[in-house]
């Protein structure tokens, strides 16, 4: 039988690729970007205890109201903006979902979506199946700066959508003030919605500031901005993520959301809402957390051939190995796994177009201690 696809350019993720080579030679996997330590007790004790209560049917379609009002309630805290926890707060299974549901919702077939690259990898096919089409706009391939100058070029009268990610998934990289200004610059006075990717939000280091677009009421205003409980609480796979944007925005969201999943796990959304009213301190002391993960992997592979460059957020750490191999990223990927024992992700699935001759690798390093050292001492043999 012959399917005609409707995603002719994609396969199987990296992601997946990766670390099913990870288990099949028992490689430590530094590919994949998920803990291998545990959730807050206090959130794996408020789950449970939820379940046990009873709470284990569907929750309402856009999330318990416990939980969007906490959430309204950080936004307000961290970002100094006010969001109605009835209208403005959409909760969903996952971060991945939620930028489907947003695309699918408020994409046409026809339009154009300008992302920056690298990217993540399920934005391209959300716009594929959106019927719109992806405007892949390079970032500085040394700095991974965005020049928004490119970027203004870029749009036309069919440009309905931004993407844009800080902390910035593969890279580190963080938007500053002077970005603030021309991300405003560039949809002023336009009908451009801004998706904002900001799962990594309070993973930021070395005294900066994680520059929401919540902070900014115009770009607040046109904007649906994602963010992951699963990057923030260590549960990557209990798949909860939410969106915040304004009623209009969110209306034609939730149109998508409840055809697609409805609602998501109810016994966890009551943990998260018991974590964000009690437990502050934990994602107000993230970024000081993974600082320091950061820091002492980033000085273990002072003792490896691998070049390290700066990580400002997230929690990724890119590598340039050059002075190890020449082979591409998606070869010397597979090499290392199956040789050294260690799984990263090349970061030219992360492109439309590559850059020429780029060998960079990305670690990630929101892994135990031991994983850690064990990872630098088979890197310090290459």
């Amino acid at each position: 039988m012959q399917v005609q696809t409707r995603l002719p350019q994609v396969g199987t993720t990296i992601f997946s690729v990766m670390s099913a080579l990870a288990v099949q030679h028992r490689a430590l996997n530094l590919g994949q970007g998920f803990p291998d330590f545990d959730p807050p007790a206090e959130l794996i004790e408020a789950m449970a205890q939820a379940a046990r209560d009873g709470k284990n049917q569907y929750a309402p379609m856009p999330g318990i109201l416990p939980l969007r009002q906490a959430i309204a309630e950080k936004v307000q805290r961290e970002y100094g903006a006010t969001v109605d926890p009835d209208t403005d707060i959409t909760v969903m299974a996952g971060a991945s979902q939620a930028i489907f549901n947003t695309v699918l919702g408020l994409v046409h077939p026809g339009d154009e979506v300008i992302v920056l690259d690298p990217c993540y990898d399920c934005y391209d096919p959300a716009i594929t199946l959106a019927g719109a089409r992806a405007v892949h706009v390079p970032l500085d391939p040394q700095t991974f700066a965005v020049d928004w100058d490119r970027v203004r070029a870029a749009v036309t009268p069919k440009t309905r959508m931004l993407f844009v990610n800080s902390p910035h998934n593969p890279t580190g990289a963080l938007f500053d003030e002077r970005d603030m200004e021309e991300l405003t610059r560039t949809v002023h006075q336009t009908g451009i919605i801004v998706l904002s990717d900001e799962v990594y939000e309070h993973i930021v280091f070395d005294g900066r500031q994680h520059l929401s677009v919540l902070r900014y009421p115009e770009l607040a205003a046109r904007s649906v901005v994602i963010s992951s409980f699963g990057k923030t609480y260590h549960c990557t796979g209990w798949k909860i993520g939410y969106a915040v944007a304004p009623k209009v925005l969110s209306v034609e969201v939730q149109k998508v959301h409840q055809y697609n999943s409805f609602c998501t796990f109810a016994p966890a959304q009551h943990g998260l809402a018991l974590m964000l009213r009690d437990h502050p301190e934990h994602h107000q002391g993230l970024g000081a957390f993974y600082q320091a993960k950061r820091d002492r992997f980033a000085q273990m592979l002072q003792q490896t051939r691998l070049g390290v460059l700066p990580v400002l957020g997230g929690y990724f750490q890119l590598v340039d190995y050059s002075a190890v191999s020449d082979l591409d990223d998606l070869a010397f990927a597979r090499w290392l796994t199956i040789e050294h024992g260690v799984t990263t992700i090349p970061l030219s699935p992360f492109y439309a177009e590559p850059p020429k001759g780029q060998r960079l690798a990305r670690l990630c390093f929101a892994k135990s201690d031991a994983t850690q050292i064990g990872a630098v001492e088979r890197l310090s043999r290459l």
